[in-house]
């Protein structure tokens, strides 16, 4: 389980925030099977307070989503001082990459949910953040 373990010392925390009830199911059985511990928002104002509040490793957002669309809370968590650096996954239906890029996401992934592809991009994008020091904002 060694690989499953964030930079913290136990399994990744994921915020995942998605509007379809299903997608939500279906996150939620694919990431805790692969053990790591997921809470859920359904819109991007919740998510940015559920997000100040647990300090997520990883934030997982459909663009399409209520009150603050995914791009937006993406700028968001990168304006947060204490936010600026979870990690970021953009996951749509919208072929949004480019602008998932410019809002400042790590990685984008295009729908439809596929098992092995967002728990091998999540893996991938833990292992880099556990191997990268940690960025500072001189800017």
């Amino acid at each position: 389980m060694s690989d499953k373990a964030s930079p913290r010392g136990h399994s990744a925390i994921i915020l995942v925030v998605e509007r379809d009830p299903h997608v939500r199911a279906l996150e939620s059985y694919f990431l805790n099977e692969a053990g790591y511990g997921v809470e859920f928002a359904a819109d991007g104002v919740a998510a940015l307070e559920l997000a100040r509040k647990m300090k997520p490793d990883i934030i997982i957002t459909e663009v399409l989503v209520p009150k603050l669309d995914g791009l937006a809370l993406c700028r968001a968590v990168r304006k947060e001082p204490e936010l600026k650096n979870t990690v970021v996954l953009i996951f749509s239906i919208l072929a949004a990459q480019s602008r998932a890029r410019e809002a400042g996401a790590d990685a984008f992934l295009m729908k439809p949910l596929a098992e092995e592809r967002l728990v091998q991009t999540v893996r991938d994008l833990l292992a880099k953040r556990a191997s990268s020091p940690a960025v500072t904002d001189r800017a």
